[in-house]
């Protein structure tokens, strides 16, 4: 059975390997691994260039597992993502021909460019982990990461990802733009040839079955977990937001939590984890109020005060 230092070895190797390409986003590569620790699925939202698509490449290349990316245009139908049926006229049957979704990270660029439909057609792939087309169910490769990127301004002839999707993303977060000395580090690196040309395999991306074992043991307090409780329930009855977060927000901070403290080579949980994940975990769950937004009110500040007034009983913790 995986441990905690088989864990620790594995993001490291990556981590290091990842940042021969990502130049200064440790934490950003600390947050998708996570997720894939866990299971579950990302979208980053944020402004061209910077590294959205790199990160998943370079990701996928250190894991050596299979890598997709699929541009998201308005005229993308759900068959583009799923696959088809074939009809084969020497046997008489119809044939399924697997779509780009049957890969171990799916690179969804610009999802809201996809019209409802098409985004739809990734509800039971990101859920069930399956496929069904024509009655007959296909099931996805072990593992399977959804990672969607979108773009926060040019919002016309965009489609807006409904609630029930965003609630099937794990995490959302922006990588943001580099430091000077970071960029120039950048530029210097890709000054004859782009790093992810050359970027290698240093782990076994099957083994991420096995470590999400050994992060589903890493120790939750009972305090912790009434504390995970009134955060989330404070989302639900706060008098900005008008759609507060589901119970998957409660079990998507309960596990990133477990992942975090296990890359941070600790068996239990702390305090500070869960405050740290919140924003990326709950932010875009909820729907805060017209009347809240034209005061300038944000999910994120709106959380920010959720976290302020939770109430946190340490003498209590074991």
């Amino acid at each position: 059975m995986a441990s905690l230092n088989d864990v620790n070895r594995f993001a490291e190797q990556v981590t290091r390997n990842v940042e021969t390409v990502i130049i200064g986003k440790a934490d950003k590569i600390e947050m998708m691994l996570v997720a894939m620790l866990v299971g579950g699925h990302i979208l980053l939202e944020d402004v061209p260039g910077t590294g959205k698509t790199m990160l998943a490449r370079a990701c996928a290349a250190s894991m050596g597992i299979a890598f997709n990316r699929l541009q998201c245009t308005p005229d993308l139908l759900p068959n583009d993502i799923t696959g088809v049926s074939i009809y084969n006229q020497k046997s008489g049957e119809f044939e399924f021909r697997s779509g780009p979704v049957f890969v171990n990270i799916l690179l969804a660029d610009e999802i809201n460019r996809a019209t409802p439909r098409t985004q739809s057609a990734l509800l039971e792939a990101m859920q069930e982990r399956q496929v069904t087309m024509d009655g007959v169910t296909h099931t996805l490769p072990a593992p399977f990461l959804v990672m969607a990127t979108q773009n926060p301004v040019e919002q016309e002839g965009t489609f807006p990802l409904p609630e029930a999707q965003l609630d099937r993303f794990l995490i959302k977060m922006a990588l943001g733009y580099p430091q000077p000395d970071e960029e120039i580090q950048m530029i210097r690196s890709q000054r004859t040839a782009h790093p992810i040309d050359s970027i290698g395999q240093v782990v076994d991306g099957s083994a991420l079955l096995a470590l999400r074992a050994a992060v589903s043991a890493v120790h939750v307090d009972e305090t912790l977990e009434r504390y995970i409780l009134e955060i989330v329930s404070n989302t639900r009855d706060h008098r900005d937001i008008s759609l507060g977060a589901s119970p998957r927000g409660s079990l998507a901070l309960y596990k990133t939590a477990q992942a975090l403290a296990a890359l941070r080579s600790r068996d239990y949980v702390l305090p500070d984890d869960i405050k740290e994940l919140v924003p990326l975990t709950l932010g875009h769950r909820i729907m805060i109020r017209p009347e809240s937004q034209l005061r300038g009110r944000s999910a994120l500040a709106v959380l920010d005060d959720i976290l302020g007034a939770a109430e946190l009983d340490l003498g209590t913790l074991g």
